[in-house]
């Protein structure tokens, strides 16, 4: 039954999961490519006096950075976008409970789903990290990280890490998205999957207030130490901030919707009704906000630390340093921005039925793609208040220290870039769904939902 169930569920659900295994295929090749890196630079047959040279430089140190940090942005987004696609599977749910499937049925079908949709794709994101993993060392070789003559290989070690991060991930954020609700009576299950889950739990709130207290006290903790240890600090205090936005998402984001009503309602009613539709459902459209916030947050942090040295000083810093700064920011964002298109295009591929309906009431495709683009308008403003909020605690206390003025300097083409990036994004990642929804007829929409 378990495995029925599963193929159903690829099937019935095949945007969702091809979303996840994009995901899970670039999760796989940055870290095939990271641990590529580190293989290669730690052979045993590098020569003695290169082994010293890279050493000196924390080539292995650097190695070994990126490759945590591509195994936990892995985990992050496999996790999330797993997440989301077991989410828009309850009514499915809620019948199977009705009737008569067990608890321990759905999480075992869940898991099989979850370790079929990532296998393939984990194996194609270990043979396509040989390419960048050769564009990271020939960087490295150019920048005098990594002497010349050091050999470069792609092998098997990569296979296994590759193949547990993404299974291991997915397997476990599906169960655990099902879990709490196969666990529900099946009436309380029909009943939440009709009209959702509105409240946050009760750990959810008290937890992401204290995260993004925890953020401002240490940010001010910070101001009074010395620039180093203000430097090592920052990154916390990224971090509790993000955790607090991805806690408290459907809370802040429908103020914010609400807010931005105000202001755009006079745009007419698919503004009006876009508004309507993320004030109401905005524990569905946060989950696309807080990565969004993550690559905001992370990419203005970063690069505003050297511009802003640049501005300051005449000196963005070691070229080697700032090249591989841009790289993990390019990386990380590079997460971050799949996850948020994943859950933007899964949001929109499970309302199909409810834009087959308003066609059905006579709205024009026009409207509903104006409505669609509203939509991602908001989400992409909210993230970047957000995250450009973050970033500047985050800041604070390493420019104060470094500078004597805790105001970060951006230029504008960057800081346009940033904002224009989040809203395309947003707006393709919300687009191209409805484009393709819309050309099917309404009535085999609804048919088919």
């Amino acid at each position: 039954m378990s495995s029925g169930l599963a193929r159903a569920a690829l099937r019935g659900h095949r945007p969702a999961f091809t979303g996840t295994a994009v995901a899970t295929l670039f999760a796989a090749t940055v870290i095939s490519a990271s641990m590529t890196m580190l293989t290669a630079t730690g052979a045993e047959d590098v020569p003695p006096a290169a082994r010293r040279a890279m050493a000196a430089h924390g080539v292995g140190d650097i190695a070994l950075v990126l490759l945590l940090g591509s195994v936990y942005m892995s985990i992050f987004v496999v996790a999330s976008t797993m997440g989301t696609a077991v989410a828009q599977q309850h009514r499915e749910f809620a019948m199977l409970r009705s009737i008569g499937a067990r608890p321990w049925q759905i999480r075992r079908a869940t898991a099989a789903q979850a370790v079929a949709a990532a296998v393939p794709s984990a194996l194609a994101g270990w043979a396509l990290g040989a390419a960048p993993a050769r564009w990271w060392f020939d960087g490295m070789v150019d920048h005098g990280l990594v002497p010349h003559g050091v050999p470069f290989r792609f092998g098997w070690a990569a296979l296994p890490v590759c193949l547990a991060v993404a299974v291991v991930t997915s397997a476990i954020a599906g169960v655990l998205a099902a879990s709490r609700f196969a666990a529900l009576r099946p009436a309380r299950a029909l009943e939440e999957a009709a009209a959702g889950r509105r409240k946050l739990g009760l750990l959810r709130l008290p937890l992401g207030l204290a995260a993004m207290a925890g953020g401002v006290l240490l940010s001010r903790l910070l101001a009074g130490q010395s620039a180093e240890e203000a430097g090592q600090g920052a990154f916390v205090v990224l971090l509790l901030f993000c955790v607090g936005v991805g806690l408290l998402g459907p809370r802040l984001i429908g103020p914010a919707a609400w807010l931005v009503s105000r202001l755009i309602g006079r745009f007419g009613s698919a503004a009006e009704l876009a508004m309507q539709n993320v004030t109401t459902q905005s524990r569905r459209f946060s989950a696309a906000v807080v990565p969004l916030v993550l690559v905001v947050a992370f990419g203005t942090t970063k690069i505003a630390v050297h511009t802003t040295a640049q501005h300051r000083t005449g000196s963005a810093g070691p070229a080697d340093e700032v090249w591989l700064d841009y790289i993990g920011t390019g990386l990380y964002a590079g997460f971050a921005a799949i996850a948020a298109a994943n859950t933007l295009a899964m949001i929109t591929a499970e309302r199909r039925r409810d834009l087959a309906l308003l066609r059905l009431v006579g709205s024009h495709p026009r409207q509903v793609r104006a409505m669609a683009a509203w939509e991602a308008a908001v989400v992409a403003g909210t993230a970047l208040v957000l995250g450009t909020a973050v970033a500047l605690f985050t800041l604070a206390p390493l420019l104060q220290k470094a500078f004597g003025d805790a105001l970060p300097y951006l230029p504008w083409t960057t800081a346009g870039a940033i904002a224009g990036g989040t809203l395309l994004l947003a707006l393709l990642a919300t687009g191209l769904p409805v484009h393709i929804g819309l050309r099917r007829r309404a009535t085999e929409t609804l048919a088919s939902a």
